[in-house]
């Protein structure tokens, strides 16, 4: 069974051969020394210090040339291959291909998206591997917005992206499944202005709603291009709706605003023999029911370390594991903290427990980031290679 196959069945509440594995990011220098691989991010944000020093810091020449060097189809391959290859070499299935939030306007260490966001590199202490943060939002209110170019769903790059991630699945014999990523509406609208500015944006219904449907025309949109590429199976959204302790807006507003657009991506999607999984941080419990509802079909990573006792993997497969698949969920501040036993034993018991029947997908309960530890990595690979084949048999 390849990796495409696998993760569809477990989508489909099927039992594929083995329990399929992803991660969102992998953002860990010693794990990926110790597959032998290279950080793409290093380069990126080498190569635009460089560039900012030859042209003398001039922002126009340099965004001029950043663009350039950007859109082209060896480009969009030369992107996408060392994580292809590192997910290949470490075993995982499900490789994500992010096909928006692209720098709209360079500067010295740093970028402007096309959705707003400002973001920095900043050189990790512990490893001065550069990693990009998030750093705020670029509008200060709906004025602002307005003047803003709309993202364009036929950017070529986009398309550039997705056919050298088809490309590199069937040279890699399809032992791993590229699955072509999205933005949703919410964080995509709230970080373009940053918290604040986003708050008062909220007190303008009309204004916040042609924000929100602005988003959710494009991913709508996205959706449709994917499709019209040829693409199949799974493919991601990725959103934030929560942090730890509850949504970032009141439910009836995700009512108002988001799900209807998230039904109608599900909609067109599933037109398309799309699976939907979405991706979405914090304790979101308030409208999990709407999310199944709406018609995503699997959701990662049901966040272990929200204060809400309710938002729990195990609760709530118990409650929902026959309408939506989860994705999840080993703590990253575990696999950073904690003795490889204990990761082993829990990956043990979300195997046991949620994997029968399919509708299981391993992952952390976000991402790889710097602080986790390597041999907690390896334990959580171990665990799943020992305790992962169908059918499942855990004591």
């Amino acid at each position: 069974m390849n990796a495409r196959e696998r993760v569809v069945k477990a989508i489909n509440h099927e039992e594929p051969d083995i329990i399929p594995s992803y991660e969102g990011s992998i953002d860990n220098l010693s794990i990926i020394n110790y597959y032998d691989e290279r950080y793409g991010m290093d380069g990126l944000a080498n190569l635009q210090k460089l560039l900012y020093f030859l042209t003398f810091g001039n922002n126009n020449l340099l965004n001029k040339l950043m663009q350039s060097l950007s859109r082209g189809k060896k480009a969009a391959k030369t992107a996408v291959e060392p994580g292809v290859r590192l997910y290949k070499k470490i075993g995982l299935d499900l490789v994500p291909i992010t096909l928006c939030i692209h720098p709209y306007k360079y500067y010295k260490n740093g970028f402007i998206s096309e959705f707003g966001h400002r973001f920095e590199y900043k050189e990790n202490p512990a490893d001065k591997m550069n990693l990009l943060y998030y750093m705020g939002g670029s509008f200060d209110n709906f004025e602002e917005y307005e003047k803003f170019p709309l993202p364009d769903p036929d950017d070529p790059l986009r398309e550039n992206l997705f056919k050298a991630a088809v490309q590199l699945e069937k040279e890699n014999k399809e032992e791993i499944c590229c699955a072509p990523g999205i933005t949703g509406m919410m964080e995509m609208t709230w970080e373009g202005f940053g918290l604040e500015s986003f708050s008062k944006l909220l007190t303008n219904k009309k204004n916040a709603k042609k924000v929100f449907d602005d988003r959710g025309k494009f991913s709508v949109e996205m959706v449709k291009r994917i499709i019209e590429w040829g693409g199949t199976g799974p493919m991601l959204i990725f959103d934030d709706y929560g942090y730890k302790k509850g949504l970032f807006m009141s439910p009836q507003n995700y009512r108002e605003f988001v799900i209807p657009w998230l039904k109608e991506i599900c909609k067109q999607a599933h037109k398309g023999d799309l699976q939907v999984i979405l991706h979405s941080c914090g304790d979101i419990y308030q409208i999990f029911e709407d999310i199944i509802e709406a018609g995503v079909d699997a959701v990662h990573p049901i966040e272990p370390t929200t204060s809400n006792p309710e938002y729990n993997i195990f609760k709530l497969n118990e409650k929902y594991g026959d309408k939506i698949t989860f994705l999840g969920n080993v703590s990253p501040q575990d696999l950073s903290d904690k003795d490889p036993q204990t990761i082993l034993e829990y990956v043990k018991s979300l195997i046991k427990n949620i994997a029968p029947g399919g509708g299981f997908i391993l992952s952390s309960g976000h991402s790889i980031n710097p602080a986790i530890k390597l041999e907690n990595f390896l334990a959580m690979r171990e665990a799943l290679q020992k305790y992962g084949k169908y059918p499942i048999v855990v004591n």
